[in-house]
């Protein structure tokens, strides 16, 4: 819906209202009087929204005009227009961070504490970023598609809010990289495709029949996807053969380095460090320093891992999480058991939240 009007000349926010308001008046009419076509059906009526709306606002006569010489509403094309408006969303007016943002919200579906718990911001702060960006394309046509790397990250963004289990996005993620990678030849575009194929492999062994956690090391690895794993280790092979390394292919790797092993144990971590080094290259993102210090930890020792924790800061998301896991290994139950306990205290996944308590009561059982 938010494609076609778009085509059709609308302005991306006054889209993006109608097609709500035409959501809201098909569950009001629909359940006594359904349809035949429910798409076209949905297109005209937030069609028409738009006009009234742009009737009635007498501060844009000019763009009314214009308006009425849109031709009338037609038949809905059945074309996947979803990919189109990604990039239509990654719009050169906005920066990078802005059009993620409105692009997740406006075409992603998620909500804006969704897309602020992904950018680590408050929710506030991530709203007024939204609001922004829909005042910036406001009255801007949007027919200069964006950035490639823009709508990466938000395919990305999108593929780990379903993998989360919160809004399942994540078979919609891997369609659309799929469309992606077959229409533009480059190695991150499948550097992401086998990043997501192969953290979608193990979607089936991340959680117990009651929907707990279950960390990799505890994962039954029957259950993983080899044929998609398999998929993925090929597109990435062949993304790292072309030697133009992006952040996907390094995460790909690390993915398949995990996916090959038969147990925790048999990881290869010390190349999992080497990947991690390659990323902070890449990024800088201290998030990545803090898997790489958890990577550390299992190639060379807990001690080594906390030694390279105490050099991050203690407020990053799960900082607290592997500085217990860290001292768990290291023969300090106590001192896991309290952290972990904390680190249950700041978790927002109620899963996640779950897991850590559980690892704080067996510890202090003991």
């Amino acid at each position: 819906m938010l494609g076609v009007l778009v085509r059709r000349g609308a302005e991306f926010a006054a889209d993006e209202d109608a097609v709500q308001d035409a959501l809201l008046e098909a569950l009001r009419v629909w359940p006594a009087d359904p349809p035949r076509d429910p798409q076209g059906w949905l297109v005209t009526v937030a069609w028409h929204r738009f006009l009234d709306a742009t009737r009635a606002d007498t501060a844009r006569r000019r763009r009314e005009d214009r308006v009425h010489e849109t031709p009338a509403p037609g038949p809905v094309s059945a074309a996947d227009d979803t990919l189109q408006l990604y990039f239509l969303c990654a719009h050169p007016s906005l920066t990078p961070s802005s059009a993620v943002a409105l692009t997740l919200r406006a075409v992603g579906g998620l909500t804006t504490r969704q897309i602020a718990a992904a950018y680590l911001v408050p929710e506030a702060t991530m709203a007024q970023r939204i609001s922004r960006a829909k005042r910036t394309v406001s009255g801007v046509r949007l027919d200069r598609p964006g950035d490639v790397a823009t709508v990466l990250r938000v395919l990305y963004l999108v593929f780990n809010e379903g993998y989360s289990g919160d809004v399942d996005l994540a078979a919609e993620a891997i369609r659309l990289t799929r469309q992606l990678a077959a229409a533009i030849d480059h190695p991150e575009v499948a550097g992401l495709l086998a990043l997501i194929l192969l953290h979608h492999a193990r979607r089936a062994g991340r959680t117990a029949a009651d929907g707990s956690l279950v960390p990799l090391a505890e994962q039954d690895r029957g259950r993983w996807d080899t044929g998609m794993i398999a998929e993925g280790v090929a597109v990435l092979q062949r993304a790292l053969a072309r030697d133009r390394l992006g952040e996907f292919q390094a995460q790909a790797a690390i993915a398949a380095l995990h996916a090959d092993a038969p147990s925790t144990e048999e990881t290869d971590w010390v190349q999992i460090v080497e990947w991690y080094d390659e990323l902070v290259r890449l990024t800088g993102s201290p998030v990545v320093r803090l898997n790489r210090a958890v990577a550390v930890g299992e190639a060379d020792g807990p001690r080594a891992g906390l030694a390279a924790l105490t050099a991050l800061d203690d407020t990053l998301p799960r900082y607290t999480a592997a500085a217990a896991y860290l001292h768990e290994r290291d023969g300090a139950p106590r001192t896991a058991a309290r952290l972990y306990a904390e680190a249950a205290r700041k978790a927002t996944d109620l899963a996640e939240r779950d897991y850590l308590t559980r690892q704080a009561a067996r510890l202090n059982s003991r």
